[in-house]
């Protein structure tokens, strides 16, 4: 039993992090910052799923209306927003 859950947390922290999200570029974070604005928003923390989607995400933005999670379309277009 032990040599198979040696085995399973192998696997699932190699998994965890392939699928881990990466931080984005100064010139990313510039065109996520000026499509936040267009909403009434700032802040939060920003990355690019690794996912191979081209995604971005900002985590915890300030919006006019309370605090959200934003996602991105790979043209910073937002293609959706959560209420935290």
């Amino acid at each position: 039993m032990k040599p198979f859950l040696i085995a399973f947390a192998a696997a699932l922290a190699s998994n965890t992090f392939a699928l881990a999200d990466t931080p984005v570029t100064p010139t990313e974070a510039e065109k996520i910052r000026a499509a936040l604005e267009v909403f009434g928003c700032t802040g939060g923390k920003m990355e690019k799923e690794t996912e191979g989607s081209g995604y971005f995400e900002v985590d915890d933005a300030k919006c006019k209306d309370g605090q959200f999670d934003i996602k991105l379309d790979k043209d910073f277009k937002i293609i959706s927003m959560t209420r935290d």
